[in-house]
């Protein structure tokens, strides 16, 4: 059977050109057993910043929200006229894992690889979101490309040019895909997203029910530049796995065989008042058209580093800051939440049309 790599198909970059923003709606309220207002609250809460997330995005590309039938209603109440909700099964709102990765071709095609999903190792229900990535690949006319790999798309970060950056933890794992090795998977990888190289990074974060997704320990920013998460405080309990990633990241090159050229991200420095640590909460950033949608954190000066920071980063792209930390607690922030889908690429019309 064809694979997207045998048909010229791969993954963009998040930086490349979007016709559209894909979510899905907060849907399950244990998801937020664990966060301080009560999962009652926390639950409320988070549908408030799902829609101000979509509302966010929606000034800059269309966003189309998935939502159970029960819910369409409370949806378009929270996110307003600017946002398309589109009426389907799922279990839960991290559309990011449980939707399927979009790719072009260079002769305008667009296809999507529907991964396995297992529910983040059969932690969570997830019968109805193991099918959502193939009922809106069908629901769009898009070609489906099924990989027997269980993944989740937060545990993979691309730079469109044959580099993926991607943790060990969170995909060469025993509830993942017991009995792969390690090369079957990246061959997996390769096949389906066109790659050339993967950087592994160490996802051993205590507490995290993805066992580490990459979006909220590193990403690409642009054509050989990498964020990095990492934490000032030594105390941490994160600190020595985000310094091994850190080096790991400085002596790495791309695709290309060009050196990485690292930014540090702090992590905020303080702790909840339940002894909660936040991890990579500004990593899980989302980059749109002309803008990139920045959770905060709530801890004020941590907040105005990091929005300094990307505003550096980012000269030519609105900065735009979204209250979020209850989806946090939930297990994710706003990349978590989002999934890109890329333009088009015609450069191979082009081409043809100037020869």
């Amino acid at each position: 059977m064809a694979t997207p790599k045998d048909e010229g198909f791969y993954m963009p970059a998040e930086w490349h050109p979007h016709t559209a923003t894909w979510m899905a709606w907060a849907s399950l309220q244990e998801t937020y057993e664990e966060a301080p207002q009560g999962p009652e609250t926390a639950f409320g809460m988070a549908k408030e910043a799902y829609g101000a997330v979509a509302k966010a995005i929606a000034r800059f590309e269309p966003v189309n929200m998935i939502v159970n039938k029960a819910d369409v209603e409370e949806a378009k109440q929270f996110c307003g006229p600017a946002v398309n909700v589109i009426e389907a099964e799922i279990d839960d709102g991290w559309f990011r894992d449980s939707g399927p990765s979009f790719l072009i071709d260079r002769k305008g095609g667009m296809a999507g690889v529907n991964w396995v999903f297992n529910g983040w190792g059969n932690k969570h229900p997830h019968a109805k979101d193991a099918k959502i990535a193939r009922t809106i690949l069908n629901r769009e006319g898009i070609k489906c490309f099924d990989c027997p790999l269980v993944t989740e798309g937060g545990a993979l970060h691309v730079d469109g040019e044959g580099t993926l950056l991607a943790s060990e933890n969170s995909i060469i794992n025993q509830n993942r895909n017991p009995g792969l090795t390690r090369a079957e998977i990246e061959q997996y990888l390769i096949d389906y997203l066109n790659l050339k190289k993967i950087i592994w990074l160490n996802g051993d974060i205590p507490g995290d029910e993805t066992d580490g997704h990459i979006d909220g320990l590193a990403c690409f920013i642009r054509p050989g530049t990498v964020m990095a998460s990492v934490t000032p405080n030594k105390n941490h309990p994160d600190y020595d796995v985000l310094q091994e990633n850190l080096e790991i990241l400085k002596s790495s090159s791309d695709a290309k065989g060009r050196p990485l050229k690292v930014v540090e991200v702090h992590n905020p420095a303080q702790f909840t008042e339940d002894g909660m640590t936040f991890t990579g909460i500004y990593l899980n950033h989302y980059i749109v058209n002309g803008a990139v949608i920045l959770p905060l954190s709530g801890f004020s000066e941590d907040d105005q580093k990091a929005l300094s920071l990307f505003k550096r980063e980012f000269p030519r792209h609105e900065v735009v800051p979204v209250p979020s930390t209850v989806v946090w607690f939930g297990g994710g922030n706003v990349h978590c939440i989002t999934q890109q889908q890329p333009a088009v690429d015609v450069t191979d019309c082009r081409e043809a049309k100037i020869k």
